[in-house]
């Protein structure tokens, strides 16, 4: 990376770390490592994921959460906590809270999942909706905390939450310690921002490189004027990383420590969705699969040495990820829809919908236009919506209609 923030010493050192994973035996799971063959082949260099996605509450956010709660005094305990967030830290601090017999409230956004809403209610947290977006909640629930006395959990702006989100630094370390590249999603910056203190202490020769969606990078502009800058309507996909401005403190760590940060489309991010059921056979979110997503769209900067990406969650709506695999298997050149024309007689339909079987793609609709004044008399427009096995698939449906006699229209 080129940029530096002018801060001599990280506000988060390799002991803080170390304390927290002591902290979190028994709590939190060392999450397994697995191999992807598809990626590996992909970069030319051993790909592993490190499944935060099968962590307690399904994700990594219960690690900072519990360290954090956990060292409050007796009296702040009394008092209750309060935190803001999408989903993942919501029920990293409830349950969290529950293990530590304290009562939380969780500010959630009003468009939050349904099913971390429910979750996060089932861990035991008093669930209040309020905002749009993460900065919104996170305003709400510090004026709820300066109204109760209750303590605010902020989900990545403390050194206690990036202490606890480190010790995925650590496990990878001890898993794979042949690593020479690890990718780690950017929202705030907790989760990076720990894992950079805690390889970079160990091993300084491992790069440690961020990935945010293009559309909510914050990160990248903050980094080039040395402090942290807010972006508008910040807009992705991946709500667990859809945040407006980086965490002073991870940021000063970031700027320090990672090695780089990178940027995914959102095509990118729902192939790596995609990618990671078909192939991997894991649930991942959206902001879960953004370090995939990185090494889909740029897989040759990752060749040299074995790489980790972290599968931060797998908390993901069912009706978004429904929506989001229809996207990613459109990017992945999985759907076909084509415009031809016929003639308008009896059988002409059957005949081509059988050159379409010989080719084995699958019809997902059909519709005729008969109206339209371009056609002649004896014409019909007909389009297609297929299914495809991949681009060259479509390549090989569309000569295959060109062969019949098929005229594939713009």
């Amino acid at each position: 990376m080129n940029y530096r923030v002018p801060v001599p010493v990280p506000q988060v050192i390799l002991d803080d770390v170390r304390g927290a994973q002591k902290m979190l035996s028994g709590v939190s799971r060392v999450t397994p490592m697995e191999g992807s063959r598809h990626l590996s082949a992909l970069t030319g260099a051993p790909v592993h994921f490190k499944c935060e996605n099968l962590q307690r509450t399904g994700s990594f956010k219960l690690r900072g959460a519990y360290v954090r709660i956990a060292g409050l005094r007796p009296e702040q305990r009394a008092a209750g906590v309060v935190a803001a967030s999408a989903g993942n830290h919501a029920q990293g601090v409830a349950l969290a809270s529950s293990l530590l017999g304290v009562r939380s409230t969780v500010f959630m956004p009003v468009g939050a999942p349904l099913p971390k809403v429910a979750a996060t209610r089932e861990y035991g947290a008093e669930v209040r909706l309020h905002g749009q977006v993460v900065d919104e909640t996170l305003a709400a629930a510090q004026e709820y905390a300066d109204r109760t006395g209750a303590v605010f959990i902020h989900p990545f702006d403390h050194r206690d939450i990036i202490a606890g989100q480190g010790t995925v630094g650590l496990e990878i370390l001890e898993q794979c310690p042949e690593v020479r590249t690890i990718l780690v999603g950017i929202g705030g910056g907790g989760l990076a921002a720990g894992v950079a203190v805690a390889v970079k202490a160990l091993r300084p020769d491992v790069k440690v490189i961020g990935v945010q969606a293009a559309g909510a990078a914050a990160y990248p502009p903050s980094l080039r004027v040395g402090h942290p800058v807010s972006i508008e309507n910040p807009n992705t996909m991946a709500d667990g990383i859809k945040v407006g401005r980086p965490g002073d403190v991870p940021f000063a760590i970031i700027g320090e420590l990672l090695d780089d940060v990178r940027t995914v489309s959102e095509d990118a991010l729902s192939s790596a969705l995609l990618l990671c059921l078909e192939r991997a056979k894991l649930v991942v979110e959206p902001a879960g699969c953004s370090t995939v997503a990185a090494l889909l769209s740029e897989p040759e900067l990752y060749g040299n040495g074995p790489v980790v990406a972290v599968l931060s969650g797998g908390n993901v709506d069912p009706l978004l990820l429904q929506r989001i695999l229809r996207h990613g298997m459109a990017a992945a050149g999985r759907y076909l829809s084509l415009r031809l024309r016929v003639a308008d007689r009896p059988g002409a339909l059957a005949g081509l919908l059988a050159v379409l079987s010989t080719v084995d793609a699958n019809v997902l609709d059909v519709s005729h236009l008969r109206t339209d004044p371009r056609l002649g008399l004896t014409e019909v427009e007909v389009e297609l919506q297929l299914e495809t096995k991949g681009p060259e698939h479509c390549a090989e449906v569309a000569r295959s209609l060109h062969a019949a006699g098929y005229q594939v229209m713009d």
